[in-house]
C-alpha cells in the first residue's frame, strides 16, 4: 500500500509491504538495553494488556513476549503483518492490518499502546482521540525511536549520502540526538511523565548493515527494484572500501510516556 505524505520525502509514494522480507530479516536490531528501559519503566509487564501500533514484523512483541505481556499488533502493510504472524509463530500475539486511523478495539481494553518508529506517520487529531478511548485509566502511550547518527559515526554518515544520491527528497537523513516532539494535541488527554535519550552502538557486518540501510524508507520502500540494484551494489562496494567485516555503528534511542488524564 503506498503511503504519501506532503511531511514525509516531500510527498514522495513510499510502501512498507515491498521491502518487508528484508524489513524482518535485518531490522530485528534493538540492543538489550533499549526493552530493559521500558521494562524499568514497570511497562509491556504480566498483568498488562498492550497494542503496538505500526508493528511491522512484530519485533516489539517478539522481544518482550518473555516479560508476560498480552500483545496486540496492527499495522497499515498487509505484507508487513504476514512476517510478523510467520515470525511470531508459537506465540498467542494477535496481529491485524489496519491504519492507526481506523482501529476500533474495545474502550478501555488496553494499559499501554505503543508506537515505535511509526508516530510521526499518523494523522495525530484521529489518532490522539482513539489512543485516549483503547487506554485503561491511567493508562499509557509509550513513543519509541531509534536511529543511527550520521554526523558522528563515518560508515553512516557515508551510507546515508548514498541513500541522498538514489532519493534526493528522502527526509529520514540528518539525524542528531533530540527528544521525541509530542503534538500540542496530545496533552489534551495525556500527561508526559517521562522522556530520555541515550546513546548506544550496534553490531553489523557489511551484509546486515547493507539490510538494513537497504530496509529503509529512502531505499527499499520507495526506489525501483533496478534503482535499489544500482544502490545495493554500489553501497557493498562503499563499505569494501571503508568498513571491516565487522563494525559497529552509533545509534541513539528516545522514548516518550504520556499518561491518560
Amino acid at each position: 500500500m503506498n503511503i504519501v505524505n506532503e511531511n514525509i520525502d516531500g510527498g514522495k509514494p513510499f510502501d512498507w509491504g515491498r521491502t518487508s522480507e528484508d524489513y524482518a530479516k535485518f531490522r530485528d536490531i534493538y540492543p538489550p538495553v533499549f526493552y530493559e528501559k521500558i521494562v524499568d519503566r514497570r511497562l509491556c509487564i504480566k498483568g498488562q494488556r498492550v497494542l503496538d501500533v505500526g508493528t511491522g514484523t512484530g519485533v516489539l512483541p517478539r522481544n518482550m513476549y518473555r516479560y508476560g505481556a498480552k500483545w496486540t499488533g496492527t499495522d497499515i502493510s498487509e505484507q508487513q503483518v504476514e512476517q510478523a504472524k510467520s515470525l511470531s509463530e508459537g506465540m498467542a500475539i494477535d496481529y491485524f492490518t489496519v491504519p492507526a486511523e481506523n482501529i476500533d478495539f474495545t474502550a478501555e481494553s488496553f494499559d499501554i499502546v505503543i508506537a515505535c518508529q511509526c508516530f510521526w506517520y499518523f494523522d495525530h487529531k484521529k489518532v490522539m482521540p482513539i489512543f485516549y478511548r483503547l487506554l485503561k485509566p491511567g493508562g499509557r502511550v509509550l513513543v519509541l525511536y531509534m536511529a543511527w547518527l550520521p554526523f558522528e559515526d563515518k560508515i553512516a554518515g557515508a551510507s546515508e549520502r548514498l541513500v541522498l544520491k538514489y532519493s534526493p527528497r528522502w527526509s529520514g537523513a540528518g539525524e542528531t540526538v533530540h527528544k521525541i516532539d509530542i503534538p500540542d494535541c496530545y496533552f489534551e488527554g495525556f500527561d508526559l511523565v517521562h522522556s530520555e535519550e541515550y546513546t548506544m552502538r550496534i553490531p553489523f557486518t557489511r551484509e546486515s548493515w547493507n539490510g538494513r540501510m537497504k530496509a529503509c524508507r529512502g531505499v527499499g520502500a520507495s526506489l525501483t527494484e533496478a534503482e535499489i540494484d544500482a544502490w545495493e551494489q554500489e553501497h557493498m562496494k562503499l563499505l569494501s572500501e571503508i568498513a571491516p567485516e565487522k563494525f559497529d555503528v552509533l545509534h541513539y534511542a528516545a522514548m516518550a510516556e504520556l499518561k491518560k488524564k
